[in-house]
């Protein structure tokens, strides 16, 4: 009888094989800290594209989730702000990447509800301005709300500090941002870590993001970004 094993520990090929053209691709990171720069890496050489980007930020030009979007792979972009990459702002003013803003709470919230198979959230942030306009609104307990939909991808790159086989994660403080509510929302979860343990060796009360929401772990090879502001 053949041995069954619970490890979701992949090659980086195995892991990149679920990168396609024309994907959704939701991404973890706060201004490049907490992005998986492997992955990142891989999917630049791959050399996916018209990648329907959602993210915290658009990280540094040549930093984070900013390497994809300064070599021109993203087709449209979710996100909260893009003030530390002006190639984002360049693409965006020539009408190369179309680019949807929210505030950094409601984004979080947006993406939260998804991997919590949740329709949407009620919002009143932008209530009697032009944020308003096309918005399905309710009320509730006589105050008006907007309805913002869920997020969700197909698939999420996360980054944590440690992972065990069975893909039950812990972060390194702020690096934690956007990474455990990306895990939960998409439809493939493709974890980079620096350390990979055998299950049973992480205190269970350190698990931040459980095995569960995980689909497939790559050993990091670390951080090789340099900056680039041209």
């Amino acid at each position: 009888m053949m041995k069954q094993t619970l490890s979701k520990v992949v090659s980086l090929d195995e892991a990149l094989a679920h990168i396609q053209d024309g994907i959704r691709l939701m991404y973890g990171g706060f201004g490049g800290v907490g992005s998986p720069p492997t992955l990142i890496d891989g999917i630049l050489k791959k050399g996916a594209k018209n990648l329907d980007l959602i993210g915290n930020d658009t990280g540094f030009p040549d930093i984070g989730i900013g390497r994809l979007v300064t070599a021109g792979r993203g087709r449209t972009l979710i996100t909260s702000h893009i003030g530390s990459n002006p190639n984002a702002g360049r693409l965006m003013t020539e009408g190369k990447l179309d680019v949807t803003f929210y505030p950094q709470g409601t984004l979080a919230e947006k993406i939260r509800a998804g991997g919590m198979g949740l329709g949407g959230i009620l919002v009143d942030v932008g209530m009697g301005t032009i944020v308003e306009e096309g918005k399905q609104k309710v009320a509730v307990e006589g105050k008006s709300y907007m309805v913002e939909p869920a997020l969700t991808a197909d698939v999420g790159i996360v980054y944590a500090m440690k992972a065990d086989e069975y893909g039950n994660l812990i972060y390194d403080k702020s690096a934690r941002n956007f990474n455990p509510l990306v895990a939960m929302a998409a439809d493939i979860t493709i974890v980079e870590v620096d350390e990979i343990v055998p299950r049973g060796e992480l205190d269970p009360e350190s698990i931040i993001t459980p095995g569960i929401y995980v689909d497939y772990i790559i050993q990091s090879e670390g951080v090789n970004w340099t900056w680039a502001w041209e």
